[in-house]
């Protein structure tokens, strides 16, 4: 009976979706791997995502399965696996993954028992838990973020751009600007993108998207968090005020006693305990000194909010240059920056990189070798200083 249910699900779900755009995973992802997880932050696309590769998959439907896993009750994810299996089925897909107990043990048993091809996603603090099965070994993850500038654009467009490594950028930016700007005109969407274009849900009703965003976020600190990490219901308000906090303070200046009395808690480790389940729900992005360790226990050299859309969600004002190092920082896997004494950020433990506006001198990073400006309200630049818009092209 629930497996009829699941199968009905489905066919609702593949009527209600029809979302043509493709995005950058699509041309990552190894799709002969057995066990496939995606993680992501709420409202990234992780669902459309896999509703696209369910209907474009050669097998007939009656092979593959899609369903939610807060929709299974108290069922086994196995239980259903398994009779699948037994149907003829071949590529299970479950999303939210994260909403069931125990399920590293549950996709173990999938894995090692039955001749399935299982696609996972999952919120982006989901962490594999190796004393539950040790998927780490058998999983493949892949990490699906916002929409870039690029992809806004394709969008807002329906032409097909070009991206760009780092190195690209950083060598070849006056070439590649250029072949750009003949396609279209930067700045005629840069505001908008850097307000709504974040999330790919912008699309289905511009005039919501604000209040949609807002109870997006709210849902990842009432629901998504409190299922992975172990915080008590009535600290859920903690988590809200310091976003609040984060979103109003400067990167550059973190007062951990003065957050800490705000939130009303005097145990700096509870407040970075806190940091890091916002970090891991991409709410947060912070950088720690390498120097210093990479601890959760440790204070973080800088801290700001997880895009730019964010700031405008939460804010009525924001400073512009920390909305610029906000768009930088999202355009990359936090794990290649790392604070600069000199600029703002150190990538791949080579370049050095100072953001700011147009008029952004070379000052503060003169006679460092690999160091750039990377400047605002400019749409074509020239030797080190290379236009902010661009590295939206990453991907």
């Amino acid at each position: 009976m629930l497996f009829e249910t699941l199968k009905n699900y489905q066919a609702s779900y593949l009527n209600m979706h029809d979302f043509k755009y493709k995005r950058y995973l699509h041309g990552k992802i190894d799709f002969t791997q057995k066990l496939i997880g995606i993680i992501g932050a709420r409202g990234s696309g992780k669902t459309t995502f896999l509703l696209q590769y369910l209907k474009e998959h050669k097998l007939p439907y009656s092979k593959k399965l899609y369903f939610s896993a807060d929709s299974i009750s108290l069922d086994s994810l196995f239980d259903i696996a398994y009779t699948f299996s037994r149907s003829g089925g071949k590529l299970l897909i479950i999303d939210e993954i994260h909403k069931y107990i125990n399920f590293e043990i549950e996709l173990k048993k999938i894995y090692d028992m039955l001749d399935l091809q299982v696609i996972f996603s999952g919120s982006s603090a989901l962490k594999l838990d190796h004393s539950k099965g040790d998927l780490s070994r058998r999983a493949i993850i892949y990490h699906m973020k916002g929409l870039s500038f690029k992809e806004f654009v394709e969008l807002k467009t329906n032409k097909k751009l070009k991206t760009y490594s780092l190195e690209d950028i950083l060598i070849n930016h006056e070439d590649i600007a250029y072949e750009i700007v003949s396609q279209f005109k930067p700045f005629e969407y840069w505001d908008e993108y850097i307000k709504y274009g974040y999330y790919p849900f912008y699309f289905d009703n511009n005039d919501t998207y604000p209040v949609r965003l807002k109870e997006t976020i709210n849902t990842v600190v009432e629901v998504d968090i409190p299922s992975i990490f172990a915080i008590d219901y009535d600290k859920i308000i903690n988590l809200k005020k310091l976003i609040e906090l984060v979103c109003l303070s400067n990167p550059f200046k973190i007062n951990i006693k003065e957050l800490s009395s705000k939130i009303a808690t005097k145990d700096y480790a509870t407040l970075y305990r806190y940091m890091e389940y916002l970090k891991r729900a991409k709410i947060f992005n912070l950088l720690r000194s390498k120097s210093k360790g990479d601890s959760i226990l440790t204070k973080p050299e800088k801290l700001y909010l997880a895009n730019t859309n964010l700031h405008f969600a939460y804010c009525n004002n924001s400073e512009k240059g920390t909305i610029r190092e906000v768009f930088f920082m999202s355009m990359f896997d936090d794990k290649r920056l790392e604070t600069s004494k000199n600029g703002d950020f150190i990538i791949d433990d080579k370049y050095t990189i100072e953001v700011g506006g147009k008029n952004k001198s070379f000052k503060q990073i003169k006679d460092i070798p690999n160091s750039y400006v990377v400047a605002d309200d400019i749409e074509i630049g020239s030797a080190n200083k290379i236009p902010l818009w661009l590295f939206g092209f990453i991907y």
